[in-house]
């Protein structure tokens, strides 16, 4: 069953992620347990080896070897290797999910478009959604253990309600070397068809939509197989365990405490005459190797997630309930094409039917939510220029060209003055080529209430200005 734990996520707090830390159902404890022990027990075994059992030439042999590994072992590419396989893995498990077919489109269809009252409008109905069943029955009974133990045969499909007999004779007689899971879908288009014709569907464009749902469900069974089908390529995923066991195999060695390289100690500090000389100090004699562990712990965990999602229909704690989706698809699907067929409740007036503005209730938990402001786009926040000037609304004739309007810089304008252009606008007619005199800019100012006519004699005299600049040579 799938580990459930967004309800101890709802809210970032202090500590939130540490309580899951000691679950054990779904853990990385429950995988790598048993690779974590071997890790250390192998690391102990050399560990004793060299510190009791080795001469002092054997030793020295051995930090020879034990510095080759170590520097060895830092040359692999291991977090780039494993982070993209990783990636790739959680992607394809995803995909693979939303590839599951849902009949929840397909019975709304199917409840609104197949008429009929009777016990035959009622078979009907019955009888397609159960095919669209039976196609998914069919496909995860083909990629999912847990499904295959549960109908390990065609016989545990009739039995179960899925497929009649004399459903099951004719699913039989048809030969072919390949998957028949679409055979229920191929039922399922000449029933519609037939009903189409008896007049349960009352047009085309009703069994259009009807048969189009049915593509897009079987197209979704379609997807869940070849993904079973076509898998990661092998030779990506025996890179990535080679790489992560050799560089592993290399620590065990590598990661030893061996006695220093002969000098290899650090120089020593000048001292007093007299003075006696310190000890030369090797590295730090740790038993325990806390951070080769923890370096196990991550890389070995990480291969151990891309083990367990890279096929979701397999019985690990986070595998997908597959029989649990079976029986939700089938009881829900019957219940909206029979049960709720033009079973209705009456229609009533709303409680907001004469109220311009709804305004639901709120508890007093939510109370404080409906005291903040609507959203109304990031740009109602901005703060306009308070300088009437800048509203103004400006046009240039159709065909000329476009006004180059003498705006200033804020910063710029303190040491310009108020009257001189934009450095801006000057730098647009550095450069230009000379020639014949090009046609001024002309304006059109809006004339509307309260513009003061001062400020409108000063933007046309600007623009005139800033035009006659651009003329001289």
């Amino acid at each position: 069953m799938t580990v459930s734990y967004t309800l101890k996520v709802a809210e970032a707090r202090f500590g939130g992620f540490s309580s899951l830390l000691l679950r054990w159902r779904g853990s990385i404890y429950k995988l790598l347990y048993k690779e974590f022990l071997l890790f250390v027990a192998l690391y102990a075994v050399l560990s004793i080896a060299y510190r009791l059992l080795l001469t002092q030439e054997q030793r020295q042999v051995y930090a020879q070897v034990a510095r080759y590994c170590n520097r060895s072992a830092d040359l692999i590419p291991l977090s780039f290797v494993l982070g993209f396989y990783v990636t790739l893995v959680v992607n394809r498990w995803w995909s693979q999910y939303t590839s599951i077919p849902l009949p929840d489109q397909l019975m709304c269809v199917i409840s609104a478009s197949v008429h009929g009252v009777d016990q035959h409008g009622r078979l009907l109905r019955r009888t397609l959604i159960r095919y669209a069943n039976l196609a998914s029955v069919l496909v995860l009974r083909s990629v999912s253990t847990r499904v295959l133990k549960r109908f390990p045969t065609m016989e545990h499909v009739v039995d179960s309600g899925f497929m009649s007999q004399e459903e099951r004779k004719k699913f039989e007689s048809l030969k072919s070397d390949f998957n028949k899971y679409w055979v229920p879908c191929v039922w399922f288009t000449n029933l519609a068809a037939q009903a189409r014709r008896d007049g349960r569907i009352r047009d085309d464009i009703a069994l259009c939509l009807l048969l189009e749902e049915l593509n897009k469900y079987r197209a979704k069974c379609s997807m869940l197989f070849h993904y079973d089908w076509i898998s990661i390529p092998l030779v990506y995923t025996q890179v990535v365990t080679i790489a992560v066991y050799s560089f592993f195999a290399l620590s065990l060695v590598g990661r030893q405490f061996v006695e220093p390289e002969a000098g290899a100690a650090k120089p020593q500090e000048p001292r007093e005459p007299g003075q006696n000389a310190a000890p030369a100090l090797g590295d730090l004699d740790m038993y325990v190797p806390l951070t080769t562990l923890l370096q196990f712990f991550f890389y070995a965990g990480w291969l151990k997630v891309a083990e367990q999602i890279i096929n979701p229909f397999g019985e690990d704690d986070d595998d997908f309930e597959t029989n649990q989706l079976i029986d939700r698809n089938l009881q829900v699907s019957l219940l909206s094409v029979d049960d709720m067929y033009q079973n209705l409740p009456p229609a009533e007036k709303d409680p907001y039917w004469d109220e311009e503005q709804p305004q639901p209730p709120y508890t007093v938990a939510t109370a404080a939510e409906s005291l903040r402001p609507s959203f109304l786009g990031s740009t109602f926040n901005l703060r306009m220029s308070d300088d009437p000037e800048q509203s103004l609304q400006v046009e240039a004739f159709p065909g000329l060209a476009r006004p180059v309007p003498a705006a200033q810089t804020p910063l710029l304008s303190r040491f310009l003055g108020a009257g001189a252009p934009s450095p801006a606008i000057s730098l647009r007619n550095f450069g230009r080529v000379r020639g014949a005199p090009r046609t001024p800019h002309l304006l059109r100012v809006r004339t509307e209430e309260g513009v003061d006519p001062e400020a409108t004699g000063r933007i046309e005299e600007e623009a005139v200005e800033s035009g006659d600049e651009a003329l001289e040579p």
